[in-house]
């Protein structure tokens, strides 16, 4: 029975005689199912015609709310939840009284402690007061819902989306990427991912709901996030399958559309000279030599250092999560821009690219990098050390075995002159 079927009834119920009243609320209260805690009648004076406070205890307030005193009984009636923060709170909710017409009112009944928020109304007190018993027990079925199920392992798993996303994000997916693409993973599941599905059930979500989310993120034109959206939508649906929370994962279904990666145009040797000319003595001077000569990951920026003869930075696409550093020489071409300088600062991404696409407005910030990996092979560097200054995986074999010496790298890294 919902509230305004109730409301309806409680409204009916104040027309009729008060020899009657009393056999009808205790009818209503059973079919409703609020009187299950206790087999008790509920009093004449609790199902009172009076649209007015009555003989309730209320304290007035700064503001154009009253505190309301709930009954005993009233308060008997709601899930253990709430009958201790009403005990505690000294049984109040706020009650706030409007004139809705010439004699008539509306009581809006609100209660907002210790995250619970609810929040009814009425043009009957006592219609609000049964609604907000209602209300208490569909968030405690809320919060039943959020409670774990346990796994074989003992492991508590959420049911709700979000709850259970975080789950995925906090106890898989962190030990498989780096930092920064977890960050990054997070930054999108709360931009595009919370919003829609956070509240629900994870079983309550459809392949349609997700498709339609994925077709409008293409129609948008953002057919990279739309991919990485699907990615991690299919692991999280994927654990859920795992802790038995779902039978199917609702993706298998779901169409997709491949992005299809831009490779980056190597700058010619005359617009390395214009860009270089465009940012001298700029804030960005210092970041876009090191990005050009060492072929660095915009991202990979950041975590650059000197050290001796080499540029070392963290490889931002080893997989597992694990922390692996590169070494780039520091060459002939890249010395002059690190006179007097011990650590690598610049300003942010988003500068750097506006900079530089300032004075080079028909390439991206990411063709340095296919710049530095084109002069690798046209100076040619030998694929191991080529590899290694860009971090590219050369096969589980080499990752293996193959642990290039400084001196190598310091031999093929004089060859990068142009």
């Amino acid at each position: 029975m919902n509230y305004q079927e109730l409301e309806k009834i409680f409204g009916y119920l104040s027309t009729i005689p008060d020899s009657k009243r009393e056999k009808a609320f205790e009818t209503l209260m059973r079919l409703s199912g609020f009187d299950e805690t206790e087999n008790q009648s509920q009093s004449k004076e609790e199902v009172s015609k009076d649209n007015s406070f009555n003989d309730r205890t209320v304290e007035e307030t700064s503001d154009t709310t009253t505190l309301l005193k709930l009954k005993t009984k009233e308060i008997s009636k709601m899930p253990t939840r709430f009958k201790k923060e009403l005990l505690i709170n000294d049984r109040t909710v706020r009650c706030r009284k409007r004139q809705s017409g010439r004699h008539t009112y509306n009581y809006e009944l609100r209660y907002r402690r210790n995250g619970i928020s609810i929040q009814v109304s009425s043009n009957n007190l006592d219609v609000a007061i049964q609604k907000f018993i209602a209300a208490t027990w569909e968030y405690e079925k809320r919060k039943q819902e959020q409670e774990a199920i346990r796994s074989e392992d003992g492991t508590i798993v959420p049911e709700v989306f979000d709850a259970f996303s975080i789950f995925y994000f906090e106890k898989y997916r962190k030990r498989k990427v780096s930092k920064i693409t977890y960050d990054n993973d997070m930054y999108r599941y709360k931009k595009h991912l919370r919003p829609l599905f956070g509240d629900k059930l994870v079983k309550d979500i459809t392949s349609i709901q997700c498709q339609s989310l994925l077709d409008d993120l293409l129609a948008r034109g953002m057919s990279k996030t739309n991919n990485e959206i699907y990615s991690m939508l299919n692991g999280i649906f994927k654990m859920a399958v795992a802790h038995g929370i779902i039978e199917k994962n609702p993706m298998a279904i779901v169409i997709i559309e491949k992005h299809q990666r831009q490779h980056g145009t190597a700058l010619t040797k005359d617009e390395e000279k214009v860009l270089l000319a465009g940012v001298k003595n700029s804030r960005s001077e210092l970041c876009i030599a090191v990005a050009l000569y060492t072929g660095l990951r915009p991202n990979e920026l950041e975590t650059a250092k000197v050290s001796g003869k080499f540029i070392v930075a963290v490889n931002s696409k080893r997989k597992g999560g694990k922390v692996e550093y590169k070494k780039i020489p520091i060459t002939k071409m890249l010395k002059p821009y690190l006179k007097g300088v011990n650590e690598i600062t610049g300003p942010s991404l988003k500068c750097l690219r506006k900079d530089f696409n300032q004075v080079l407005p028909n390439h991206i910030f990411y063709d340095l990098r296919t710049t530095f990996y084109t002069r690798c092979e046209e100076c040619g560097v030998a694929p191991p050390a080529r590899d290694h200054f860009v971090g590219h995986s050369s096969g589980v074999l080499n990752n293996t075995y193959t642990d290039l010496s400084d001196e190598y790298l310091l031999k093929e890294g004089e060859k990068l002159y142009w």
